[in-house]
């Protein structure tokens, strides 16, 4: 068979090397005998690629749906952390209003207790703020690890088989 000639690969090519390996071994033809044992090689290597690339992309899908989860639970802390701010707001205003009712008994008393609910409730949120960035900040990290592990995969599929990465 000349360079030119191109073979079966995938499972069709493996089996027709194998029966060429196996017609000049029972003939003593050497050259067929290579020749389809080098073409049962090339389509095996052939199937490991395919099998290769086939888990790079469910790899890169599942690090694609893992990123997408990521920034919805994200989004859906930044929503609770808004309701929950805007709730903090609400509660503010009720105590300003109640303080200011009770100002006329002790102001100076309760503008001091108010002062201090809200510095202690600007740093809870700030606290809660920081939790979710370090959250978020994990994620991504995660999300990294599992683009590399797609793209390493990815390169290893394109090693095996050089034509399929052109």
């Amino acid at each position: 068979m000349s360079n030119s000639e191109r073979t079966a690969g995938g499972l069709l090519g493996a089996l027709a090397g194998k029966a060429k390996a196996a017609v000049g071994s029972v003939t003593g033809n050497e050259a067929l005998q290579r020749e389809g044992r080098l073409q049962q090689a090339g389509s095996e290597a052939e199937l490991r690629a395919w099998r290769d690339q086939a888990r790079a992309a469910r790899d890169q899908q599942q690090a694609e749906l893992g990123r997408e989860q990521v920034e919805t639970e994200i989004e859906r802390e930044r929503l609770a952390n808004e309701l929950a701010g805007q709730e903090r707001e609400r509660q503010i205003e009720e105590d300003r209003q109640r303080a200011e009712r009770q100002a006329r008994l002790d102001r100076q008393n309760e503008e001091t207790v108010a002062q201090s609910q809200r510095d202690a409730e600007r740093a809870a949120a700030e606290a809660e703020e920081s939790r979710a960035e370090r959250e978020r900040l994990q994620a991504a990290q995660r999300e990294v690890q599992l683009e590399r592990k797609a793209a390493d995969a990815e390169e290893q599929a394109d090693q095996i088989d050089p034509e399929e990465a052109a």
